[in-house]
């Protein structure tokens, strides 16, 4: 099944710098200006082929989920994997995100505590580490010993390899799970 990304809150989430990083290192060459409000990236696939993406410069521009989107569609054919994936590997930040899955580790500072959880981010299972306060800790735990699931909202963003959820809230064991 081939999935299209067309969410435009979701697209905003690049960050431009990211993506340009993201093309340098997959062997895109920056081509020039488009307009002040863009730059052009090429890519020569063998000796027929050759792509263009077209980067806006700033996320205020009016198209720029629309950019992000066409980005994605390109970066599909050359590298002939998932929109999904793709988005995985440039995804810096969501707020407001909800995320579903299992406690797999916890430690304990004083009143707070770090929990791992293991929960899909853009279709992949990651690690994501979240600070918690009593008495959400305490329904961490309890998650924990018991193997069951749990849900929170709050910023997500990637720092190196792993994710990060910022301002938890609604820190629950999910009820279907209840024992």
């Amino acid at each position: 099944m081939k999935v299209t990304v067309r969410d435009s809150e979701t697209l905003k989430t690049i960050e431009p710098s990211q993506l340009a990083a993201y093309l340098q290192t997959h062997g895109w060459y920056e081509d020039g200006s488009f307009l002040d409000n863009a730059t052009i990236w090429l890519y020569k696939k063998d000796d027929v082929d050759e792509f263009e993406i077209l980067l806006p410069n700033l996320k205020s521009l009016g198209d720029y989920a629309a950019r992000m989107s066409d980005a994605l569609s390109t970066l599909e054919v050359v590298e002939k994997r998932s929109q999904l994936d793709i988005l995985s590997d440039l995804l810096t930040s969501a707020s407001n995100i909800e995320i579903q899955g299992m406690v797999i580790e916890i430690e304990e500072f004083n009143s707070t505590g770090i929990v791992t959880l293991m929960g899909v981010v853009v279709g992949k299972l990651r690690r994501i580490n979240v600070e918690l306060r009593q008495p959400e800790y305490n329904l961490a735990i309890k998650a924990y010993e018991q193997r069951l699931p749990v849900i929170c909202t709050g910023d997500l963003i990637k720092k190196d390899s792993f994710f990060v959820l910022n301002n938890p809230r609604n820190f629950a064991i999910l009820n279907a799970a209840i024992r």
